[in-house]
């Protein structure tokens, strides 16, 4: 049993479900991504849980007790959201110790505590500063220090970076996932960005119009992603149609750009999905452009290629015998040279894929 845990929650706007049946449990001190597309639930779980939405069917339940019916102020939760909601007419210092001054807090012990959220938020020398003055990073970490100031049981971030430039958002995310770490509350961290949700979290739910598609660690999802639409939100690679069969104890997959023989726990765990529609995920990896005994020779377009501080990338479109296209972009080794890495040669070529890269999914769209 968890610390936090949500029983079959439901939620109908109108007839349409924003949340269908949700269960889940989240760990004290856990950070939990809730992560999904636009309108799949993520914000709804969240106001649910912060109890300023009552959900239509099932329990959240904390520490064994229902919090059905216990007003948000009632809670001790912490709530953050994109757009920061800082106080234009109070300081920094103001700011941080607003919540602590409504509590009843001394000025001596609530200045002590200021002091030290500023000071983990990398903050220090900054409370007497104008928070209008601030960079959006920085009243970024004051409402974060503004929400683990009263050391609420559960911290939720709503989109937290949701509203800086992609620059500053890639120069935090280090840095919020580390203050997270030191502070050892138990966060539910709301974003669409599956990058984000992999750099902050430890956990990751995954929600699907309102269902969970899949919960667990940025590893799981990525190494033994569910089914298509988890492959596909987390752009794990191309996805070809195709027919399963299963053929003298071995499953192989029959595309428009060739047949591959499943490796491994790469196929269905039971013959029973043979009869559902399936997909094969190509990961990038498993692209090569050399001829490799076990590999399957494959008609491809390349259409291009970039240089990346993290490597060389090429873009690939695997094209099947009935004229489908499917892109795929895959990473490259930097040859040896001087030179640095060289790009494959433009137009169609065959290129050879590895079955170890390619994956079974269901397809429950």
């Amino acid at each position: 049993m968890g610390f936090l845990e949500w029983r079959g929650v439901g939620m109908d706007f109108k007839g349409t479900h924003a949340l269908d049946g949700f269960s889940l449990s989240a760990d004290e001190g856990e950070v939990l991504g809730i992560l999904g597309p636009s309108g799949s639930g993520k914000s709804t779980l969240l106001r649910i849980t912060a109890g300023l939405e009552t959900a239509t069917s099932g329990q959240v339940v904390l520490h064994r007790r229902d919090l059905a019916g216990v007003p948000p102020h009632r809670r001790d939760f912490g709530l953050m959201f994109q757009d920061f909601c800082l106080f234009p007419h109070l300081s920094v210092e103001g700011n941080v110790g607003f919540g602590l001054r409504m509590k009843g807090w001394s000025r001596l012990r609530r200045m002590q505590r200021v002091a030290e959220m500023l000071r983990l938020v990398r903050l220090q020398g900054f409370g007497r500063r104008d928070v209008l003055s601030l960079s959006g990073g920085e009243q970024q970490r004051v409402a974060l220090a503004r929400s683990l100031a009263p050391s609420p049981r559960l911290l939720m971030l709503d989109e937290p970076l949701g509203s800086l430039d992609t620059a500053l958002r890639g120069r935090l995310l280090p840095e919020l996932a580390e203050i997270l770490g030191e502070v050892g509350v138990t966060v539910l961290y709301v974003t669409h960005d599956h990058q984000e949700a992999m750099t902050v979290c430890g956990r990751i739910a995954l929600l699907n119009r309102g269902k969970l598609a899949q919960a667990g660690s940025p590893r799981k999802l990525i190494g033994s992603p569910a089914n298509v639409f988890v492959a596909s939100f987390l752009g794990l690679g191309a996805m070809v149609p195709g027919v399963l069969r299963r053929t003298a104890e071995k499953w192989t997959f029959k595309t428009e750009i060739g047949t591959v023989a499943l490796i491994g726990g790469n196929g269905p765990s039971s013959a029973s999905g043979v009869n559902r529609n399936w997909r094969l995920l190509i990961r990038p990896q498993a692209v090569r452009f050399t001829r490799r005994q076990g590999l399957v020779r494959v008609l491809a377009r390349v259409s291009g290629g970039m240089v990346r501080p993290g490597g060389t990338f090429a873009r690939i479109t695997l094209t099947g015998r009935d004229g489908s296209e499917h892109e795929v972009e895959c990473a490259l080794p930097d040859a040896d040279s001087d030179a640095g890495p060289t790009l494959p040669r433009q137009g169609v070529r065959p290129v050879w894929i590895d079955p170890r890269g390619c994956r079974a999914l269901p397809d429950e769209s």
